[in-house]
């Protein structure tokens, strides 16, 4: 049975090594201070970030993370899920589709105007669900680095 929830304080041993193989998977290496930060703003409802896991036969299998931004564009906000990972062996089994589409049930709840998210081009194995749900949106996201 796939159960998806808002992430607990409980969670924190469950939620680490996903958020590691989350960003082992992006070879991004933030300091063990960020996996605290990040763990924190996830349960601070005056934070604007949110956490939610999938657990598959009473285990956590999966995580996802959204906030809630203002635009231009919108008359509420629009909802941004920033960060998606299940575990490679269970992925397939559906739980990646339940995480978008609690995010996406939340957003309506909310008033968003739109759901959106980011991955890379070569993520070819999360594009075939994504694709599943809107095409790409054709758009090319430039950073500057500030640190």
């Amino acid at each position: 049975m796939i159960n998806v929830r808002s992430i607990a304080e409980s969670d924190k041993a469950a939620w680490l090594p996903l958020w590691h193989g989350y960003l082992t998977f992006y070879k991004a290496q933030l300091p063990a201070s960020q996996d605290d930060l990040t763990w924190s703003r996830l349960l601070d409802p005056a934070y604007e970030s949110h956490g939610l896991v999938v657990e598959k036969d009473g285990e956590v299998q999966g995580m996802a993370h959204y906030s809630f931004q203002t635009s231009t564009w919108a008359l509420i906000n629009n909802c941004f899920l920033e960060d998606l990972f299940v575990y490679p062996e269970v992925r397939g089994g559906g739980l990646g589709r339940a995480l978008i589409d609690a995010v996406k049930e939340i957003a309506i709840a909310a008033g968003s105007s739109r759901l959106y998210w980011n991955t890379d081009r070569s993520n070819e194995v999360a594009r075939k669900l994504y694709d599943t749900y809107t095409q790409e949106s054709g758009k090319i996201q430039y950073r500057i680095s500030l640190l």
